[in-house]
């Protein structure tokens, strides 16, 4: 057994980071005197604290460290771990260079080129349409998690453009209520999807064309036709996916196409 003060000199970790450790509860000592409350460690808490220190030193953070440590089974499970980290590094590169490029448009605003929609509003009954779908609670990003479900299980009994329904009247960056639909040919049985008909509604429409980053300013434009012609708006709202990304490539941006439901009372 080693004193806290020796096992910090054979680990490189400081006695400070070994009492954080401790009440994380990621590297306790093995055995804790009840009437002094020195902390003594085994050999099995040195081999735990190298791993620890690895983890630390390639930027693991508390919650991470703590979910390798309980699941990681051996050695050979954690290079998983590691490869799964560089994913998430590569992700968060690609978004920190997409930031970088948006930042430049600020920048160096001749390079910026804003192209201003003329959307069309029309107002419109829509008849129900019969749809597989998935609802879920998330980040409005999540629909790629979904999507590939969706087609799998309709095969080839698809019948239209997959519609997003939100249930939320306000913008949530999480926990938003959302419903991932696809229209069908006919009914399916499938267990991680449900048969269902959209209603028909009245609704205000119109058609973005680009990314969905700028998704808002078509809904600026029905909300203020609502707004001008008095019109009630009720949820769910609907996104229909007319031209999106492909199931591995996400394409040009700018190509998309996006057709905007508002239904009104």
């Amino acid at each position: 057994m080693y004193k806290i003060s020796d096992f910090s000199k054979i680990t490189n970790l400081t006695v400070k980071a070994l009492r954080y450790y401790d009440e994380e509860q990621i590297l306790t000592p093995s055995v804790r005197n009840g009437e002094t409350g020195y902390r003594y460690y085994s050999e099995e808490d040195y081999q735990k604290a190298q791993l620890i220190a690895l983890l630390r030193s390639l930027e693991f953070s508390i919650s991470e460290i703590r979910d390798v440590l309980s699941n990681c089974a051996g050695p050979d499970d954690l290079p998983c771990y590691l490869e799964e980290k560089k994913r998430m590094i590569e992700d968060r590169i690609r978004k920190e260079k997409e930031l970088i490029k948006r930042l430049n448009l600020y920048i160096k605003p001749k390079e910026r080129k804003e192209i201003s929609m003329n959307y069309q509003i029309e107002q419109k009954e829509l008849a129900p349409v019969l749809v597989a779908s998935i609802r879920y609670k998330g980040k409005y990003s999540d629909v790629d998690k979904y999507i590939g479900t969706l087609y799998k299980a309709v095969k080839g009994d698809a019948a239209g453009a997959p519609i997003q329904c939100y249930y939320d009247a306000e913008h949530k960056e999480d926990g938003a209520d959302l419903e991932l639909c696809l229209p069908i040919k006919k009914k399916i049985s499938h267990p991680d999807v449900m048969v269902k008909t959209l209603p028909a509604v009245k609704a205000i429409c119109t058609t973005h064309k680009g990314s969905y980053q700028k998704l808002n300013r078509a809904y600026k434009a029905l909300l203020d036709y609502a707004n001008q012609h008095g019109l009630n708006i009720v949820t769910p709202s609907r996104e229909v996916y007319i031209k999106g990304p492909g199931m591995v490539f996400r394409g040009n941006e700018d190509n998309y196409i996006t057709e905007i439901i508002i239904p009104y009372e």
